[in-house]
Parts: C-alpha cells; structure tokens; sequence
C-alpha cells in the first residue's frame, strides 16, 4: 500500500507539472515568436540604417562639391575686386597728375618763357 501511495502522490505531482509544462511550452513558443518579430524588426532597421548612411555618403559630397565651387567662386570675386581697386587707384592717381600738371604747368611755362617787355641793355662799340 505504501507504494500504492507513493505512486499516486507521483502521479499527481506529474499532473501537477503537465500544466507547467504546458505553460512553459507555450511560454517558448511566445518567446520564439517575438524572437522572429525582432530580428525582422533588425533587419528592417538594419536596411533603413544602410540606406541613410548611402544618403548621407551622397549628401556629403555634393556639400563637398558645392563647398569647392564657392571656394573658386569667391576667389574670383576676390580677383575681380582687386583688378578694380588697382584700377580705382590708377584713375585716381591720373586724376592727380592732370590736376597738379593744370596747376602747375601755366606757372612753369610763365617762369620759362623769355619776356620780352624787359629792357635790354645795349652796348654799343665805340672806335
């Protein structure tokens, strides 16, 4: 009878855990199904992540491009800004001249010229 007993407990303990068994089944098959939920969900992330840096990869060298062609750009403005600075002087610098030379020139040709109001002393030779 002993054994009789035993048996029964043991089989009640058996039913016991068939329902925990089962609980655990269905508790690794949830878990296996959100397995495969997020590894698509890090393969859909992975792809949309390897997209953006090829966009970004893109996007950084048309700013570098675009950063070359304003570098060339504004050396040109540059240029042509000097060109008319040297040209500004030089007119300048023309102006200068033609207006010191009209202020200048009619006093030096009076002062050149020879005067012929002046009175000339004549020697005459006597023999």
């Amino acid at each position: 009878m002993e054994t009789e007993v035993k048996v029964a407990v043991l089989q009640q303990k058996l039913e016991d855990l068939n329902s925990v068994v089962l609980r655990i089944d269905t508790a690794i098959q949830k878990l296996s199904e959100v397995n495969t939920t997020v590894s698509r969900m890090l393969a859909v992330h992975e792809e949309r992540i390897s997209k953006q840096e090829e966009t970004d990869s893109v996007l950084f060298t048309k700013i570098d491009k675009l950063r070359d062609k304003m570098d060339g750009d504004h050396d040109l403005v540059l240029q042509r800004i000097r060109t008319l600075e040297k040209r500004v002087w030089m007119a300048l610098g023309g102006i200068a001249v033609i207006s010191f030379s009209l202020r200048v020139l009619p006093e030096l040709s009076n002062f050149l010229t020879i005067r012929t109001d002046l009175p000339i002393i004549s020697m005459s030779y006597r023999k």
